[in-house]
């Protein structure tokens, strides 16, 4: 590097990247002019910018960023509308899956009856009761699952009378 008192900042750079780089590599480009000191005019006032002259600038750059600029905001409104929405009515809430069946075929065959031995039909009661019995649903299903209790139970009760009746 030289010892020259004024030196512009693009060429300490320039010079500094060629000492540090391997020489297999090429240095970067030099700047043809100093960026620094057209700021620096631009900002003293010395030169003037004609209103109009800004404005076709201003507009020639809206121009290529309106479409992207519009998208943006379209996507910014249909989130802002959604979230409102979410807040007005909650957070949407996944289908309820189908309530449980108060058949009685479909109960007897959950059960198992039909191939249950009489010794097994306390176990299925127990079995049916804990997943099934009125306290233990929401309460949005109490009321079906009672319906489903006394189903259950009739015809256990059923089964094991008929059991006893063959025994006999």
């Amino acid at each position: 590097m030289g010892t020259e008192i004024n030196r512009d900042f693009a060429s300490l750079l320039d010079d500094l990247f060629v000492v540090s780089e391997p020489a297999e590599i090429a240095p970067a480009p030099t700047i043809p002019f100093d960026y620094l000191a057209v700021a620096e005019e631009l900002h003293s006032g010395r030169i003037r910018v004609a209103g109009e002259t800004a404005a076709a600038g201003y507009r020639e750059a809206g121009e290529e960023l309106a479409d992207e600029f519009v998208s943006l905001l379209d996507m910014v409104r249909a989130k802002a509308v959604a979230d409102a929405v979410e807040a007005a009515t909650g957070p949407a809430e996944p289908e309820a899956p189908e309530p449980p069946s108060i058949d009685p075929e479909a109960i007897a065959a959950e059960l198992g009856l039909g191939e249950a031995k009489p010794a097994d039909l306390a176990k299925l009661r127990r079995i049916f009761a804990l997943a099934n019995h009125p306290d233990r649903v929401a309460p949005h299903l109490r009321q079906r699952a009672m319906v489903r209790m006394q189903l259950a139970n009739m015809m256990i009760d059923d089964a094991k009378r008929r059991a006893a009746k063959k025994k006999s």
